[in-house]
């Protein structure tokens, strides 16, 4: 880097902010956002460039729109740069900005963990559902981010919920949200139930990796940043279902649930895993793109932990 060059970013970063002719009246606003929406070149590519300058700047997006006309430093320019270039290589918005917004909480996120999505909170509002003891104990097996948890802690601070994931990063990663939050969870480093002290919960909730090995869709879009730990489960996608469901019904209560969210295509494979372990009142319900999300069903008679 030569001293010309670090007073004139315009010469490092030329794709939004131009060429190394620097010009000044690049930097307003609706035509860096323009510009940067263009390299983008995703379906939300206006929505992430507007994300990108939010994080840089600190305004709001209803800001940018109210006056398209104001203008950024060189320095946040710069910066913006750098984030759109990350964005136009692929990179999910919520990794390039280390976090994510679920349930209207903000959460970090790495790329230990799965990014949250918008029909997980599908899950979190079948949970509130279930008219569970006032001090319920609750279970998120694979919490990730820990937002399942963090969500219901959020709207149940009487229960007693228990995070757990198999992940060091990502048990680091829930615990700081948890904190960050204010939010009195516990996250435990756990394989699925082998590492969890014995307990018989109210409820037992699971987001688990769900996606076939041969699936198509794991080299598009975002899910070619995620770790293949969150998303890949055997051959078919059910291997890590298969086992939760399996052991859920020595984990839990008389009277206690399993939930899990799956595959659109999923639904009948995991209600009859459910039903071959005598859950009874077992249900499929719909994500906001009315696709079978997930599934639940009520405890059979409790066998005990061994």
């Amino acid at each position: 880097m030569t001293a010309d060059s670090a007073d004139d970013p315009g010469a490092l970063y030329p794709g939004v902010l131009g060429t190394a002719t620097f010009d000044p009246a690049a930097l307003c606003c609706d035509d860096l956002l323009r510009a940067a929406a263009s390299r983008i070149g995703s379906d939300s590519s206006r929505l992430d460039a507007e994300l990108l300058l939010a994080q840089v700047t600190g305004w709001s997006r209803t800001r940018f729109r109210a006056f398209p006309e104001q203008h950024v430093s060189l320095v946040q320019a710069a910066a913006f740069e750098l984030l759109v270039d990350k964005r136009a290589a692929g990179e999910p918005v919520a990794y390039v900005l280390g976090q994510q917004e679920f349930w209207s909480l903000p959460l970090q996120v790495s790329a230990a963990t799965l990014i949250p999505r918008p029909d997980t909170e599908c899950v979190v509002e079948q949970a509130l559902t279930f008219g569970l003891p006032a001090r319920a104990r609750v279970l998120d097996l694979g919490t990730g981010t820990g937002a399942i948890a963090l969500a219901l802690a959020s709207e149940r601070p009487d229960w007693d919920i228990t995070a757990s994931d198999s992940v060091d990063a990502a048990v680091a990663l829930a615990q700081s949200n948890a904190a960050a939050l204010k939010l009195a969870i516990q996250v435990v480093k756990s394989h699925w139930f082998d590492q969890l002290a014995p307990a018989c919960f109210d409820l037992i909730v699971s987001n688990p990796p769900y996606i076939a090995s041969t699936d198509r869709h794991l080299s598009e879009g975002d899910a070619r940043f995620e770790p293949a730990s969150a998303l890949v489960s055997g051959a078919d996608g059910l291997d890590d279902i298969r086992r939760i469901v399996a052991a859920a019904p020595s984990w839990l209560n008389p009277g206690g649930w399993l939930l899990l969210e799956h595959g659109y295509d999923q639904a009948q494979a995991v209600q009859g895993l459910l039903h071959q372990q005598g859950f009874d009142q077992v249900h499929s319900r719909q994500d906001y793109g009315r696709n079978d999300r997930m599934t639940f069903g009520l405890a059979p008679h409790s066998r005990g932990q061994t």
